[in-house]
């Protein structure tokens, strides 16, 4: 059943913006997954709580207890600064875990976690749910506990804001893990994709396959077709599943882009999380201008379905930006001069010239357009040697070094 939602605060097209970064918890030595997400917060705010302020940044917890969610506490005017907050959080909460011999580790999957043994559902505020999710789809697996992302909201004040919005991202999505995608192993192998992370993702709730379509949301022109084409259409499906109603709400909709009337924005979810805030932010400034210059297009382009849109993703997670386009209409939408195929690299260098990124994000758009998303880089300095056991280590530990002084990882 649909449920009205009124949003406490309305904002307009990119009047500001929500950041969420999730990281898991490891064993410093081994780098094993370690639950107490919930000790963390303990030793913070002395109770047990899903959800605590630090400031700008707030803390709160996911699914599992290995993992604990940085996120905007209000929404922020702009990405500026937002990397330094969010570091700090990340040094914060490493002497929080020190006690532990524990620490933080990024990228969007851990590279030798067992979900049959490693996985442990958070059992406080709001398990139901969790639990609700794991009777129907078994969250015993990667695609539930071994999947760290980053998540940008962005606002819209009306229907005409929000169409504008959801077609620009819609169009947008299928470039995005070209270069971003972090999750090149799981097991101790590598796996098919770059993106491991949302192959997985896209597995999770296949018993019911309403709540995630083809990842790339339907094209919709107002709040009133979203609810009757996406969103009714995963409650009715879900029903016969969860006869309390636990899951009949907007966030039960796991395309890789949702939208929440409850506070009027859309939340991209398809975004690996990088090596550092640094990274994951360079990648948010990107999106923004990216959204900026799509939607300045909208009202003179004809919206490409899911069906046509599905295969570039599907290729991007693959082969990352080297996928070759061969869709001229959808090429076109963002260079009208586009005659022939050509890669995702080669599109989003023309996408950035039609824009402005501050200094330090362009070196790093650059840096990864150059020498491999962070899948590429890590495969990259594997393939110097045996990929054993041995050497993801090293090169995890590598990792969760950039992470705690806040710097890019390089191919050596």
């Amino acid at each position: 059943m649909l449920m009205e939602s009124t949003p406490a605060k309305t904002y307009h097209l990119f009047e500001c913006i929500g950041i969420e970064l999730e990281y898991m918890i490891v064993d410093k030595n081994t780098l094993a997954p370690q639950p107490i997400t919930d000790q963390v917060i303990i030793n913070k705010n002395g109770i047990i709580t899903d959800e605590i302020s630090n400031g700008p940044i707030s803390w709160s917890n996911e699914l599992v207890l290995h993992v604990i969610e940085l996120k905007t506490t209000t929404p922020a005017i702009n990405t500026f600064g937002l990397a330094d907050k969010m570091h700090e959080n990340v040094k914060e909460i490493n002497s929080i875990l020190q006690p532990y011999n524990a620490c933080l580790l990024p990228t969007a999957m851990h590279p030798l976690l067992n979900p049959l043994t490693d996985l442990k559902l958070w059992p406080h505020h709001r398990n139901k749910i969790y639990e609700k999710y794991n009777e129907i789809f078994n969250c015993k697996g990667h695609g539930w506990g071994n999947l760290q992302s980053m998540h940008i909201n962005f606002p819209f004040g009306n229907d005409e804001e929000f169409h504008q919005l959801h077609e620009a991202i819609r169009h947008l999505m299928p470039l995005i893990p070209a270069i971003t995608a972090s999750s090149p192993l799981y097991e101790g192998k590598k796996g098919k994709f770059l993106d491991n992370r949302l192959a997985f993702y896209e597995e999770n709730q296949k018993r019911v396959p309403e709540i995630t379509g083809r990842v790339i949301p339907e094209s919709v022109k107002d709040k009133a077709e979203y609810e009757k084409n996406i969103l009714q259409k995963a409650y009715d499906a879900i029903a016969p599943y969860d006869k309390e109603g636990t899951l009949q709400e907007e966030w039960l909709n796991s395309r890789g882009a949702i939208t929440r009337f409850d506070r009027n924005a859309i939340e991209i979810r398809i975004i690996d999380l990088q090596e550092c805030p640094k990274a994951d932010l360079a990648i948010a400034e990107l999106i923004v201008h990216s959204l900026k210059v799509l939607i300045e297009k909208v009202p003179g382009f004809k919206a490409i379905s899911e069906e046509e849109l599905y295969p570039i993703y599907r290729g991007a997670l693959e082969q990352g930006a080297e996928t070759i386009i061969d869709n001229l209409d959808y090429l076109k939408l963002f260079d009208g001069s586009i005659s022939k195929p050509i890669t995702i690299k080669e599109l989003w260098k023309k996408l950035i010239a039609q824009m402005y990124l501050s200094e330090d994000s362009e070196g790093i758009i650059h840096y990864i357009l150059e020498n491999g998303n962070l899948s590429e880089r890590i495969i990259k300095n594997l393939s110097k040697s045996a990929i054993s056991e041995e050497n993801i280590l090293k090169e995890y530990h590598r990792l969760a070094e950039c992470l705690e002084q806040n710097m890019i990882y390089h191919v050596r």
